[in-house]
């Protein structure tokens, strides 16, 4: 069957700074999802990382559907009511527009959806990321649909070896989708020049070049490009199908036990490593370490099985620690050097400030 998987996050509130949504949140949000929702969606699932809420959902109305982005909307500011009810913390703070104009793009949800024909089997992945941005995604869609050291199964299965079609968008062009189209393996070193940048150049898709199958979807969307200011960091949700035609689901996991250095962590403005955990936790270290959760899927004529917490298992306690060491190890530079983004990059304006008021002091010997 034609199946739509929807996810679609924001963050609408959080208890003790941003750290997490409250339980009440949580509740509206799940509540009108499952009301107004039910003539509509095939299933659906309501979770957390960090301080974002994000709703899955499957259906048959394809992408970008108003009345799905719609339901979702209106669920989010049923979660600021009550956010703004309890005196959470940023209470509506990734919905950047006073009403809804039809779709959440530009308006501050972060939105991943893909349209699929429905195999017999169908296991997908969910990864939802907080306290970083969509480049976050880059190196592990890289590893996972590029480089055989990673993914065997570009060299073992037939249909994988003919490679993937990488689309990527440059995320600072405002005026509207700017992308470019490259094919692995032939533009691999094409597609790692443009990689290399994540806050410029990040995945937005992948698809397969033996079936022209979709394979990966990533929420590209830039709140300071939507907002022109800080408004918190993007916090990218994916959306990526698994074996068969498809990396296995441990090709696709395994470039996230790199805890690779990603922007984020504290006030959006710092080099961190990215560190998986398991599902519904909350920020601490540093407004972070930057954190993605990974919930697996199977869906069957469109009904979603009970997911796994594919980084509750033991072996990623191992990567915790030596992400957590890389954390502090990165901290201890403070505010000098790698540590904190570069200017252009900086998510609040303080510096960018001082050094305005600086500038008509400065003198040329």
């Amino acid at each position: 069957m034609k199946l739509t998987i929807s996810v679609i996050k924001a963050d609408v509130g959080s208890i003790g700074g941003h750290v997490a949504p409250s339980r009440k949140l949580r509740a509206a949000v799940a509540e009108h999802i499952a009301t107004a929702g039910k003539d509509v969606l095939l299933d659906h699932a309501i979770s957390h990382t960090g301080d974002d809420v994000a709703i899955l959902m499957t259906h048959t109305l394809g992408t970008g559907n108003a009345v799905i982005h719609q339901l979702a909307w209106d669920a989010f500011v049923k979660g600021t009511e009550v956010a703004k009810s309890e005196g959470l913390y940023g209470a509506g703070q990734d919905l950047l527009k006073t009403s809804f104009s039809g779709n959440v793009k530009g308006m501050g949800p972060a939105a991943a959806e893909m349209e699929i024909e429905e195999r017999a089997a169908e296991p997908f992945l969910f990864f939802a990321a907080d306290k970083t941005d969509p480049g976050a995604f880059n190196l592990p869609l890289y590893l996972a649909f590029a480089d055989p050291m990673n993914t065997p199964g570009l060299l073992l299965s037939p249909k994988m070896s003919k490679g993937f079609r990488f689309v990527i968008m440059d995320v600072n062009y405002t005026e509207g989708d700017r992308v470019i189209e490259l094919n692995a393996p032939e533009n691999l070193y094409e597609i790692a020049a443009l990689l290399r940048d994540p806050e410029r150049f990040v995945v937005e898709s992948v698809w397969s070049r033996a079936t022209g199958e979709q394979a990966a979807v990533v929420a590209t969307s830039r709140l300071h490009n939507i907002a022109g200011k800080y408004t918190g960091k993007d916090d990218p949700v994916m959306l990526v199908r698994a074996q068969m035609n498809f990396p296995a689901t441990g090709e696709i996991l395994a470039p996230f036990a790199i805890g690779h250095f990603v922007a984020g962590g504290m006030r959006g403005s710092h080099q961190m490593p990215l560190m998986p955990v398991p599902l519904l936790t909350g920020t601490s270290y540093f407004d972070g370490p930057p954190l993605v959760t990974s919930a697996g899927y199977c869906c069957h004529n469109g009904k979603l099985t009970e997911p796994v917490d594919n980084f509750a298992h033991p072996f990623w306690d191992t990567v915790r620690d030596a992400t957590a060491r890389k954390s502090m190890e990165m901290r201890r530079q403070g505010f000098f050097g790698a540590a904190m983004l570069p200017m252009a990059e900086l998510e609040y304006t303080g510096i960018v400030e001082k050094l305005n008021e600086l500038e008509p002091r400065f003198t040329v010997r």
